[in-house]
């Protein structure tokens, strides 16, 4: 029977330490300065081609190009994750590409720099001017 109780004592207290750590995500998602559409906006860009696989190879050399190591790349879900060290500190992006509309991908990155999400916009830029470079140098094949 002890050792039954004692099992729903750490059941309980999983339970409990599990689910202050979802509060704790749950307020750093909800604490952004900015509001998440206008957040979203400067995460993303459109671009006139609907050629995902050369939008992906572009993707995954502009974050090398910016010292990202890739983590996980999908081309059926357009998904490319990197991350690399800034002294003890892990930045890590995300970018998603998907169609727009039947001429036009769209690329959203996001960039977390340790817990807190990168609202700096030009983070953001600095991101998409690399990659238009990395597309036009990709589309002529430029090495």
């Amino acid at each position: 029977m002890r050792l039954k109780s004692f099992f729903l004592v750490l059941l309980f207290a999983s339970l409990f330490f599990s689910a202050s750590g979802c509060a704790t995500s749950q307020q750093q998602i909800l604490s952004t300065d900015q509001s998440q559409v206008a957040l979203r906006s400067i995460q993303s860009r459109a671009f006139d081609t609907t050629d995902k696989k050369l939008m992906m190879r572009s993707v995954i050399n502009t974050l090398q190009d910016l010292d990202f190591l890739i983590q996980d790349s999908s081309l059926d879900l357009g998904t490319v994750t990197g991350q690399k060290f800034h002294g003890i500190t892990t930045v890590k992006m995300s970018v998603t590409v998907k169609e727009r509309n039947e001429k036009q991908l769209l690329v959203r990155a996001n960039a977390q720099f340790g817990l807190k999400a990168v609202e700096d916009p030009k983070t953001y830029q600095d991101f998409f001017v690399a990659l238009e470079k990395s597309i036009f140098l990709t589309a002529h094949q430029v090495d």
